[in-house]
């Protein structure tokens, strides 16, 4: 104010109440609508930045979604055979304690011939119920192929995994499938298993596992073996 008043006198004008309100009404004049535009600009970017935050983390929920729901079998829930594999390669790298456990359903081809595929589905998802109820927290379960599962127990002994691939085995046959009214339909599997040497890679794993699978297979089914070659009684 004292530099215009100032101002006013050196140009000879007259300092009357105008000379006063001047140099306070005009600043607030000018000023105010310059402050508000800032303020609403700086709310702008601000609002911007939340929804750009917003969308990022719906983003990469969506990414997480499509991401697990890709490394999942459809119908079970369980790995699909790719990310079962490289989960087994990925704790075999961890660790080299651990058992590898291959379980296939018995006869499941005649369930499919005689009531269809889709209560063939039924029966799948019935063992695998039963599986992911007789293993540990903590295991890895896929499912490798049409009727058959994986299972990788982690850090497990040997006497660890015997108990519970039996544990499996006997949680399948007790299940009760009914797929017609009246007539119960038993389920049983046949598990081969080997503990995690520590030399040998997911492929060897794979080839012991079967071989055993294989034999129980050729024992008559409805029996667990692990590489010890000393079957679980049935």
């Amino acid at each position: 104010m004292v530099i215009v008043l100032s101002v006013i006198t050196l140009l000879g004008g007259t300092i009357d109440r105008a000379a006063y309100i001047l140099p306070i009404l005009c600043p607030l004049l000018i000023g105010f609508p310059f402050a508000f535009h800032n303020f609403w600009q700086r709310e702008k970017l601000r609002l911007a930045h939340e929804e750009l935050t917003v969308a990022h983390a719906q983003l990469a929920a969506a990414h997480k979604r499509l991401s697990e729901k890709a490394s999942r079998d459809e119908m079970t829930g369980m790995l699909n055979r790719e990310t079962f594999f490289a989960a087994l390669d990925g704790s075999r790298r961890r660790s080299d304690r651990g058992a590898l456990l291959i379980i296939d359903a018995d006869h499941f081809k005649r369930i499919n011939d005689n009531f269809g595929h889709l209560t063939g589905d039924q029966a799948l998802l019935m063992i695998a119920g039963a599986i992911r109820g007789a293993v540990r927290s903590g295991d890895v379960l896929g499912r490798i192929g049409g009727e058959e599962f994986a299972a990788f127990l982690v850090g497990a002994s040997q006497d660890e995994a015997k108990l519970v691939a039996e544990r499996i085995r006997a949680e399948v046959e007790l299940l009760r499938f009914k797929p017609e009214e009246g007539r119960v339909v038993p389920l049983t599997v046949s598990i081969g298993g080997t503990n995690c040497a520590t030399d040998a890679n997911v492929s060897e794993l794979m080839r012991t596992a079967d071989k055993w699978l294989y034999e129980a297979k050729n024992r008559g089914r409805n029996l667990a073996l692990l590489d010890t070659g000393i079957p679980e009684a049935a």
